[in-house]
């Protein structure tokens, strides 16, 4: 149990003591800063420990977001701090040569707590503030003042603030107006029984499990079922971050369910349209796979860009001044979230094309409207980094490195060649060598052996791209173009197979890879570093993936290859989805909530 050390006299009609029991923690009372030192020490050495002063005034909620927010190691409100177990070490510092008076440090009012987070702040210590908007959260300095903030509670309608707050502030058109204004009702629903977010994204799972099942029987009131069925999940799945919002309830297992499920969803709802249209007689696999590769490589420019800027150095642009003016103009903002197909808009572009359409039209307007979404954002984001002067960093550089997943034979190479390339030559070497490696085995047909010559200068180009940090202006262009050369080289070779098998295969072994990029992605989110390098080297490397891939279809047949598939395919999925449950589920996970992809 967290403990919560309230410090100062006590003051008489005070609820704070029965507001921090309501949101689990042990209360004791410190009469001075040294019995608060000594509570800090008793407490257990794994736990949360809480300071807040007897004055404080304010929203239950409104502690509830400074205090019990298991994302932040350190956190505060005004008249109150928080740190959790790896972080009491900088707390028991920042209180050490604290005395009554406050050291001389000039506060609104003489708070312990807020002169523990101004010591902090000096420190360099990290200290979360939640946005409060409306809700309360102070140290009134006299009797007209705690009155006067008395009054400011009351004032304002907590469970509004709650459930507003609940929404994501940044979200598409189809969510903010179609679905978030009754979801959210639903989300305070789900938290007044005592449901939990996971097991809300878990019901979001089932119900396009299910749509995707409705979906393979290929007949009408299959399709029509899949559409709803498609839609009533997307509003589980934004139910579900809702409820972690609204009540607080971040955990590492829901970062990894919330990180991952959407990606399986939507995915496995491609898999049940491309079953249920060769029951129709109509083989559209191909499409299928397209669309999962198409949508992968968006979301990895979208982690790349994300990950090579956020914390870069003079990072400005002319293109980005205009972005932010852009936004200041209240329509625009709406055109340019729908522009870039959001998860939102698309799943209710494909439920809706599923009910009174075909599979196959289907994923033609997805591929289309995908790829022109792809083309928008790709090239706003070149245009930003070429005329910005960012200055990346070495965090950035090790992030790309780890979405790169260069495996052991790109890796030996670029540590042999040294230097490699300089400036714009390392994004157009991965491209150039993916794009071969791919045309080579499209335009060859199945057997030949000119697929494995464009994977082996695949490999020699993938450890010139890598072969020193990736900190240029268009290297986070990287790790897509090796997705899109990885997952491009697979479609092609099982599209050229032409056996019943090939491309359902080639589906299974995109989607286990596709995994192991994802789940690359969230750890790097949540400052857990890559996957085990080990994990990596068992399963080859993007690049050694690719070579095997290519030699396997020229000395097999096509059946053959087939079955090759099906195995390399499991062996991956197996490897990385145990390796991915073991990190998830440990307790050095990151305790964070995924807030959805915008695409």
């Amino acid at each position: 149990m967290p403990t919560a050390i309230v410090t100062g006299q006590p003051v008489p009609g005070s609820s704070l003591e029965g507001d921090l029991r309501s949101l689990g923690f042990d209360v004791r009372m410190a009469a001075d800063t040294a019995e608060a030192r000594n509570l800090i020490a008793a407490a257990p050495a794994d736990g949360r420990v809480a300071l807040v002063d007897a004055r404080f005034v304010g929203h239950p909620h409104a502690l509830r977001l400074g205090l019990t927010d298991p994302r932040f190691p350190l956190a505060a409100v005004p008249g109150a701090v928080t740190a959790q177990g790896i972080a009491r070490q900088a707390l028991s510092r920042a209180l050490e040569g604290q005395d009554e008076t406050g050291g001389g440090t000039a506060v609104a009012v003489d708070s312990l707590p807020d002169r523990l987070v101004t010591a902090l702040d000096a420190d360099g210590t990290p200290v979360h503030r939640p946005e409060l908007g409306s809700l309360v959260a102070a140290v009134p300095a006299d009797p007209q003042a705690r009155n006067e903030a008395r009054q400011a509670v009351l004032a304002v309608d907590e469970e509004d603030v709650r459930l507003k707050s609940a929404v994501k502030s940044r979200d598409g058109f189809f969510t903010t107006f179609c679905i978030s204004p009754y979801s959210r009702y639903l989300a305070r629903w789900c938290a007044r029984r005592g449901l939990t977010p996971n097991q809300v994204t878990t019901a979001s799972l089932l119900t396009a499990l299910i749509a995707a099942g409705c979906a393979a029987t290929g007949t009408r009131p299959g399709f029509i079922a899949a559409g709803v069925l498609l839609i009533a999940s997307f509003v589980l799945d934004c139910t579900d971050g809702q409820l972690a919002r609204y009540s607080l309830q971040y955990s590492t297992l829901g970062a990894w369910l919330d990180a991952t499920f959407d990606r399986a969803k939507e995915y496995a709802y491609y898999a049940g349209l491309a079953l249920g249209a060769a029951r129709g007689g109509d083989d559209v696999w191909a499409l299928a796979l397209g669309a999962m590769i198409l949508q992968t490589c968006r979301h990895v420019v979208d982690f790349s860009f994300n990950e090579a800027n956020h914390d870069a150095t003079a990072n400005t642009s002319p293109t980005a001044a205009l972005s932010d003016k852009l936004d200041s103009v209240g329509w625009t903002v709406w055109v340019r979230r729908m522009i870039v197909l959001p998860i939102g808009e698309r799943w209710a572009m494909i439920a809706v094309l599923t009910a009174v359409t075909t599979p196959r039209i289907t994923f033609y307007v997805l591929l289309i409207g995908c790829a022109l979404a792809a083309a928008y954002t790709t090239a706003g984001r070149v245009l930003r980094s070429l005329t910005r002067k960012a200055r990346r960093t070495d965090r950035a550089a090790r992030a790309l490195a780890d979405l790169a997943d260069t495996g052991p034979l790109a890796g030996a190479l670029a540590r042999v060649l040294g230097r490699g390339l300089p400036g714009l030559a390392v994004p157009a070497a991965a491209f150039l060598g993916g794009a071969a490696v791919v045309a080579c085995s499209a335009l060859t047909g199945f057997g030949g052996w000119l697929p494995v010559v464009g994977a082996v200068v695949y490999v020699l180009t993938s450890a010139l791209a890598t072969a020193r940090p990736l900190k240029g202006s268009l290297d986070w262009l990287v790790p897509p173009f090796f997705r899109a050369a990885e997952y491009g080289t697979v479609l092609a070779l099982a599209a050229r197979a032409d056996v019943h098998g090939a491309l359902p295969a080639a589906f299974g072994l995109v989607a286990a890879v596709a995994y192991h990029h994802y789940d690359t992605v969230y750890r790097i989110r949540g400052d857990a570093g890559a996957p085990p390098a080990w994990l990596v080297r068992a399963i080859g490397g993007q690049e050694g993936r690719t070579l095997l891939v290519t030699v396997l279809a020229a000395l097999l047949t096509a059946s053959q290859f087939t079955v090759a598939l099906t195995v390399i395919a499991v062996c991956v999925a197996l490897l990385v989805l145990v390796e991915s449950i073991r990190f998830w589920v440990s307790a050095g996970a990151p305790a964070v909530h995924d807030e959805g992809e915008t695409a």
